[in-house]
């Protein structure tokens, strides 16, 4: 595979490079941890995006995608993670929308993709369950038939930032008596401001409010908001969590804070001398180099099938195990690497009133939390386990 970018391509890095540089927002640099953020400020940069035409690159062309080819949305990527930008956030642009666009009807389509295009518009997911979350297909909430409406009943859990989410999108069963478990299943969307939808906030060990706990009590929902066929959810469900897989690899971030990690460990010192170039600890970096590098061209080959009008296969599967798992491991490596410095104060010793809780230098800020946050990724979006399981059907069959 030839990464050798041509003129072409050099130029578009260049104009992606400019724009990033003159219209990211200041205050997103600035901002501390994702929790620390307003509403407003999740959105900014997904909005100049919108109105540059673009924040939705993965899309097709006639519902607002750039047609940029796979180099292309290879070098976007990587320059946005050249200065950490917050991109938009994956509910609306790489999850609900692939399943409008496929799967929905034309006014549906008409309704929904502008106002996640444009930022406007915040979505949320209620798949996981208290009792449904690896097993998706034991989903209990339940969606009745009343007229022209569905009536919701039950209860999600783990919905990431519902406490700003105007729309929703929820896994209902709608046939209980369907033979088997995937069957009976129907993928509804939800207007978060509709009677009966009790966002209940679920603080993490550190006090922050990421995740949430949602309770749905007779809620009316138009049955237009069915996207599909009734009790045909499960197709929906499977080919926006290939979506979703696809995107948690993270390679672009990875690689940058593997530079991060090197420069950390150029300034701990070991007995005297700079931590990466103690051979236990270079070797450690060299490996998850290695894994990394595997792991980009994957991705790379996943990117040109997409340009082609290829969907995510099982392969969004095999990006999702080595993302996660490298994502985990250079979390883990940073904590090493500062040592001291990333005990997990900072949340604590800010909430007894404490504003010097930063004992380290910079760098070693939030490493802690940072650490323990990431220990989530190898569950969401369908854990590793069952992607393994995915894996030897699809690819080995097995």
């Amino acid at each position: 595979m030839n990464l050798d970018f041509s003129p072409e391509e050099v130029a578009f890095r260049d104009e992606v490079r400019t724009f990033i540089d003159a219209n990211y927002p200041k205050e997103l640099m600035e901002a501390g941890t994702r929790e620390d953020l307003t509403r407003e400020q999740f959105l900014a940069w997904h909005k100049i995006l919108g109105k540059k035409g673009w924040s939705t690159p993965a899309w097709p062309e006639k519902y607002g995608g750039t047609g940029w080819t796979s180099t292309q949305r290879y070098i976007w990527s990587e320059e946005n993670a050249r200065v950490d930008a917050l991109m938009p956030l994956p509910f609306g642009v790489s999850m609900v929308a692939p399943v409008i666009y496929t799967f929905g009807t034309e006014e549906q389509k008409a309704k929904y993709l502008p106002g996640i295009r444009s930022g406007d518009v915040w979505w949320c997911q209620g798949y996981s369950e208290p009792g449904a979350g690896s097993d998706l297909a034991s989903v209990k909430t339940t969606a009745v038939r009343d007229g022209d409406h569905w009536v919701i009943n039950g209860q999600k859990t783990w919905t990431t930032l519902a406490q700003h989410a105007d729309w929703g999108f929820f896994l209902c069963r709608t046939d209980p008596d369907a033979k088997k478990p995937q069957e009976g299943i129907s993928f509804i969307l939800v207007d978060m401001k509709t009677p009966g939808i009790e966002v209940r906030p679920i603080k993490l060990i550190d006090g922050t409010h990421e995740v949430n706990e949602t309770w749905l009590t007779d809620v009316r929902v138009p049955v237009e908001n069915l996207v599909g066929k009734e009790n045909e959810g499960w197709t929906c469900a499977k080919f926006l969590l290939a979506h979703e897989r696809s995107g948690i690899a993270g390679v672009a971030r990875s690689k940058r804070g593997v530079e991060r990690l090197r420069s950390i460990a150029s300034k701990e010192m070991v007995d005297g001398k700079p931590l990466i170039t103690a051979d236990d600890f270079a070797r450690k970096i060299s490996q998850l180099e290695i894994d990394l590098t595997a792991l980009e061209f994957t991705e790379l080959r996943t990117l040109a099938s997409e340009s082609a009008g290829k969907g995510p296969g099982p392969e969004s599967s095999i990006l999702k195990i080595k993302g996660t798992e490298i994502q985990q491991r250079l979390t883990e490596l940073t904590l090493e690497a500062v040592g001291n410095y990333g005990a997990p104060y900072a949340y604590g010793m800010e909430a007894a009133g404490h504003n010097d809780y930063d004992v380290g230098p910079d760098y070693s800020n939030f490493a802690a939390e940072t650490y323990f946050n990431m220990r989530k990724t190898s569950i969401y979006g369908g854990s590793n386990e069952i992607q393994r399981n995915i894996i030897s059907k699809m690819i080995l069959g097995l």
